[in-house]
């Protein structure tokens, strides 16, 4: 079992949540839907891994401050790819 990512929620009221998602190597954030749509704002360069429902696997190579937006329902783990940390912003709008 791989180290777990750890979310820390700086904003959470009726219009957004807001947390930040810090990796070590290697670290996931478990399999998880998303409940909202969201936005998501890369603090970090480097390469994402989504193990998808499906059983694919999709590499997403993230640029710092290169946001991307995702609809509800998407279903993943996602494994930080990288020989260092990696960071994002995640913006779910309620």
């Amino acid at each position: 079992m791989r180290e777990k990512a750890k979310p820390t929620v700086q904003i959470d009221d009726d219009k957004v949540k807001v947390t930040r998602w810090d990796f070590s190597p290697g670290a996931e954030t478990g399999w998880h839907r998303h409940e909202m749509d969201y936005v998501v704002v890369p603090l970090t360069d480097g390469v994402l891994t989504a193990e998808m429902k499906d059983g694919s696997i999709v590499e997403n190579k993230l640029t710092v401050g290169a946001s991307y937006i995702r609809p509800v329902g998407v279903e993943h783990n996602i494994i930080n790819s990288n020989d260092g940390p990696y960071s994002f912003i995640e913006v779910e709008l309620k």
